[in-house]
């Protein structure tokens, strides 16, 4: 099962080494990583996607907990977080395609980030699904090169609430 971690940790030098150090100490595979700074300038948010069991992934945190600079383990569960990611994707586009192409681009909400006379280079951020399922109808145009950020993510700033029933609204 895949998990998305949040790891907050104090911004100083060897925090990252640390974390993927025990990870590898472990046997534990990281499918993707990626690290920025916070709303404090002191904190690095670094959000980890690991696929594991439930128990294993319990362990995993209590070994972050213990590690120098931690601050805070917190798993990011579907549905309570938003998650996205950025890509860069350079497509084979001669102009007999060039439509079709703008035309998924629009779709998928992505945009032109470089335009040259055989290909294009599209920007698409979104939910690391919605990333993957441009990828794979770009892929046959010819994908020529391609760069992903990883996942960040956050908990959710409010958890919807619905009433059971329309009395129930106006009451």
């Amino acid at each position: 099962m895949k998990h998305t971690l949040s790891v907050l940790v104090e911004n100083k030098p060897g925090a990252l080494m640390r974390i993927t150090s025990m990870f590898a100490r472990r046997g534990f595979n990281i499918e993707s990583l990626a690290v920025g700074p916070t709303e404090r300038h002191e904190v690095s948010r670094i959000t980890l996607r690991v696929d594991c069991e439930t128990h294993t992934l319990e362990q995993i945190e209590k070994q972050m907990h213990k590690l120098v600079n931690v601050l805070r383990v917190q798993e990011l569960a579907p549905g309570e977080s938003v998650e996205r990611e950025l890509a860069l994707l350079k497509v084979a586009a001669p102009a007999s395609k060039r439509a079709e192409l703008m035309a998924l681009a629009e779709v998928f909400g992505a945009r032109v980030a470089d335009l040259g006379p055989d290909s294009i280079v599209f920007e698409l951020v979104g939910s690391p699904e919605e990333v993957d399922s441009f990828e794979e109808l770009v892929r046959p145009h010819g994908l020529q090169e391609l760069g992903r950020t990883g996942r960040i993510g956050l908990s959710r700033a409010t958890r919807a609430t619905r009433p059971r029933s329309q009395s129930q609204v106006m009451a």
